[in-house]
């Protein structure tokens, strides 16, 4: 995240937590700070804000903050900071609705290329209640841009042998599989309109 100008100045939207708390339905407001979450992650190390921040800054209606702020696409959602809450907030669940909240507000991303994955991964879940990740890496490549740039400087080269390698030794499927249940998925991406 860019530091910030003296004379920029900060806005503090109060009706931010509220927002979060009614669409998320997780209770924002009941942390008091104690940092257990932050203390437990294991990726606190690729984050510019720490989940403690992120919660605080929710709290505060520091929306621009939360929405330019990597965190929220680097949480792994292991849910050890939701373990560790001692007032049982779903963090890691605060984190996912934050994604889904920037992409609805088609709001910057810290990373356009992790966006990309985002929705592109969550595409692939909705159609076919898992990952097929040949045609995940394919549709990644494009949304984000890689493709061209490796096209560019000729690394899809190396990219293609290793594919072809992964394929060979079973790693990597050529064609993609469904599960029995896609129904049922299906109805929970249309029920949770976040997903």
């Amino acid at each position: 995240m860019m530091a910030r100008a003296k004379s920029d100045i900060i806005e503090m939207t109060s009706d931010f937590l509220d927002e979060v708390e009614a669409e998320s339905g997780i209770k924002v407001s009941a942390c008091f700070q104690c940092r257990k979450c932050t203390n437990g992650c294991p990726v606190t190390f690729a984050m510019d804000l720490y989940p403690d921040q992120i919660i605080r800054y929710i709290q505060l209606g520091l929306k621009q903050e939360v929405r330019e702020s990597a965190t929220i696409w680097v949480c792994s959602s292991c849910e050890t900071c939701t373990t560790r809450c001692p007032n049982e907030i779903d963090i890691a669940g605060v984190m996912d609705f934050m994604k889904q909240w920037v992409v609805k507000e088609k709001g910057p991303a810290a990373d356009s290329r992790v966006l990309a994955f985002h929705q592109v991964f969550m595409k692939a879940i909705r159609k076919r209640g898992r990952v097929f990740e040949t045609g995940l890496i394919g549709n990644y490549m494009l949304k984000s841009g890689d493709w061209f740039r490796k096209l560019k400087d000729l690394s899809i080269i190396d990219e293609m042998r290793l594919g072809w390698t992964m394929i060979r030794k079973g790693r990597l499927n050529l064609l993609p599989k469904r599960i029995k249940g896609i129904d049922e998925i299906k109805q929970l991406f249309d029920k949770d309109t976040r997903l």
